[in-house]
């Protein structure tokens, strides 16, 4: 799946944030990053921030939780109902279900996993949303589905 790099100017945090295990990011860390993110940019564009480039980097890189935190301010700017809200959506909950998956949590990474699969069927199965398509998220779902049932 293409996943794009890290925008000019974003670096990965210091540490992977595991909620339990070690400490959290300053609470302005992520602040800039999601600054790219204005309610001017109508939501087919919003793609274009570094928010959704910097989620998609931090997915992509194993930092789960931080790619919530800069896709939720992406999220908040969509419009409800619409495919790019339910694709921000899915991948929220992908990291999330991944991150549970770092945490030991395997029967709450199912749930998401399912709450993923729900989102993505709100999308038109073969058109791009957010510069995506469906099947580049289903895959990855199913890659987090089958380590979460290997897990339990």
């Amino acid at each position: 799946m293409p996943w794009p790099d890290l925008p000019p100017g974003v670096r990965l945090p210091p540490h992977v944030y595991v909620p339990g295990k070690n400490a959290r990011h300053p609470e302005d860390w992520f602040d800039p990053i999601k600054a790219s993110v204005t309610p001017d940019i109508p939501s087919d564009e919003l793609h274009r921030t570094a928010a959704f480039q910097t989620g998609l980097a931090y997915l992509r890189a194993g930092y789960f939780w931080e790619c919530h935190e800069v896709l939720e301010a992406v999220w908040m700017q969509t419009s409800d109902p619409g495919p790019e809200r339910e694709m921000v959506q899915a991948l929220i909950q992908l990291a999330n279900a991944r991150l549970k998956l770092l945490m030991g949590k395997p029967r709450a990474a199912r749930r998401l996993c399912d709450m993923v699969t729900a989102h993505l069927s709100r999308c038109a199965p073969h058109e791009r949303v957010m510069g995506m398509g469906i099947e580049e998220v289903k895959i990855q779902l199913t890659t987090v589905h089958m380590d979460a049932k290997n897990a339990i």
